[in-house]
């Protein structure tokens, strides 16, 4: 391969740093192992429906991205929003009579829904600015969007292990966890992609497990193992396996078992309109903050 071709293979990887087939198959797997592993998704849902409830407004269309939580369009229906599914898994879009596709491929019409929710898949999507800028073409004036994704430092344990085992068969380390989307970009993606009114947080969620077998498994159970393009091929050799595995319970408790940390990101916002409130103009006010602060003196 010559350095100009060398430099194309990189920049194509840094514009699409995951492997579209892949993620598609992994999915695939998730579902046929049932939605035991799901259990982030599920708390996730909740916790989107909870803000859901706190809008004083009627939904009557809306559309699922990303289908691991099965329960959530039919949440959605039992309040009597019509509902249409995605995902890019075509057996979980096929167990949500949903339809196969990438969020960033979105084959739906502008203005078709007034509610998009997306529960655990944006954050393994290669063009995460456009595929905001379809969902909020999906949407009608004044419609809705709510998604929640694992976010920058979820995982430290694993990743720390993952290092070890690297040291441990004499490697550089190794691409084999995803990047991470900080929460601080969050909002400035959504208003790039014509979002108003934009909110993000995050949640931090602890959970504990026997070892680095049980977290992996769960992480494989939810679609969550490495999908990046240029992961390593090579599997973990015995001497790797071993240092990870004793990286990882040495953050054990007193019980045996191992906290990890998932940071769970949530977004909100909503397609523009003209009768949403604005903020004031730069320089409008009448008051001075000098002088209000003064008088509480």
């Amino acid at each position: 391969m010559t350095s100009e071709s060398a430099a194309e293979s990189a920049a194509a990887v840094q514009e699409r740093p995951f492997d579209r087939g892949l993620r598609r198959l992994r999915r695939d797997r998730a579902e046929r192992s049932g939605d035991d592993a799901f259990y982030l998704h599920r708390r996730a849902t909740e916790e989107l429906l909870e803000r859901l409830d706190l809008v004083q407004r009627e939904f009557r269309s809306a559309l699922v991205l990303g289908c691991g939580d099965l329960r959530l369009p039919d949440r959605l229906r039992s309040r009597g929003i019509e509902v249409a599914a995605a995902d890019a898994g075509a057996r979980l879009a096929r167990a949500a009579a949903g339809v196969h596709c990438d969020e960033d491929r979105l084959p739906f019409a502008d203005g078709a829904f007034d509610l998009v929710l997306s529960v655990g898949v944006l954050d393994t999507v290669n063009d995460l600015p456009g595929a905001l800028t379809l969902i909020r073409r999906t949407l009608r004036p004044d419609g809705l969007f709510l998604a929640s994704f694992a976010g920058a430092g979820s995982l430290p344990r694993l990743r720390q292990a993952m290092r070890a085992a690297d040291t441990a068969e004499g490697l550089d380390p190794s691409p084999r966890l995803h990047p991470q989307v900080d929460v601080r970009a969050c909002g400035d993606l959504l208003g790039r992609a014509g979002f108003t009114l934009p909110v993000v947080d995050i949640e931090s969620v602890a959970v504990r497990f026997a070892g680095l077998g049980r977290l992996i498994g769960d992480l494989r159970g939810m679609a969550g193992t490495n999908l990046l393009a240029l992961r390593s091929r090579r599997p973990l050799g015995r001497v790797g396996l071993a240092a990870a595995i004793a990286d990882f319970a040495a953050g054990a408790d007193t019980d045996g078992k191992i906290a990890e940390r998932f940071e769970i990101i949530y977004l909100s916002g909503w397609a523009p309109s003209p009768d949403q409130p604005r903020p004031a103009r730069r320089g409008s006010a009448t008051a001075s903050l000098t002088e209000a602060l003064r008088r509480k003196d």
